[in-house]
């Protein structure tokens, strides 16, 4: 299956999109069902010592937290992370466990490619980003392969694109109001802006 399209984000910069879409407590927390995001070293994690081990608080995202903590733990090329998405298809609320790897992270662009599993049904995915200014902000063009299998499978792309359509909403509307207050936050833009 593919899905592809383009999200605009209204009076941010591409920087301030990158740093947000490069920090995996912002992801994690925009995206819905999303338990953990964490960096890992290998593609076979034990997820439930990785449940064990998740805080019960996340770490200030921005603007509440200071932009060195959020580049420090910013996505890297190459490495690898674990996470952990419980999501509602149909009847269904499978919990995936989820292995992702940044292949490209070059300023606009991203891509990532990952799989992952629960119980009866599973999934291969290729991704990308890639960031646009305009003169009313950012858009966000995006795509997506997937191959899926298993139950899920089963229900088809009349139950799937709907679900994927509502995720993908839901996450990108969360990244667009926390750059709102990060628009809003005096000092920040320039402090992001000159990061690049």
């Amino acid at each position: 299956m593919e899905f592809n399209g383009t999200f605009t984000i209204e009076d941010v910069t591409a920087e301030e999109v990158w740093v947000a879409l490069s920090d995996p407590v912002m992801i994690k927390q925009a995206l819905p069902g999303c338990q953990f995001l964490v960096e890992v070293d290998d593609e076979n994690p034990d997820f439930d010592e990785l449940a064990e081990e998740s805080p019960d608080e996340d770490p200030p995202i921005l603007p509440d937290a200071d932009i060195d903590d959020v580049t420090d733990r910013a996505l890297e090329e190459g490495k690898h992370y674990a996470a952990l998405m419980q999501l509602s298809v149909g009847s269904v609320k499978p919990s995936f466990e989820t292995i992702v790897t940044i292949d490209r992270r070059d300023f606009p662009e991203m891509e990532a490619s990952g799989s992952g599993g629960s119980g009866n049904s599973s999934f291969e995915m290729n991704s990308g980003m890639k960031l646009v200014e305009t003169d009313e902000g950012v858009d966000v063009e995006w795509w997506a392969e997937t191959d899926v299998f298993g139950r899920i499978a089963q229900m088809g792309q009349r139950v799937i694109n709907p679900v994927a359509n509502r995720v993908i909403n839901q996450f990108f509307s969360k990244v667009e109001a926390q750059l709102t207050d990060v628009s809003q936050t005096s000092g920040l833009r320039d402090r992001i802006k000159g990061m690049f």
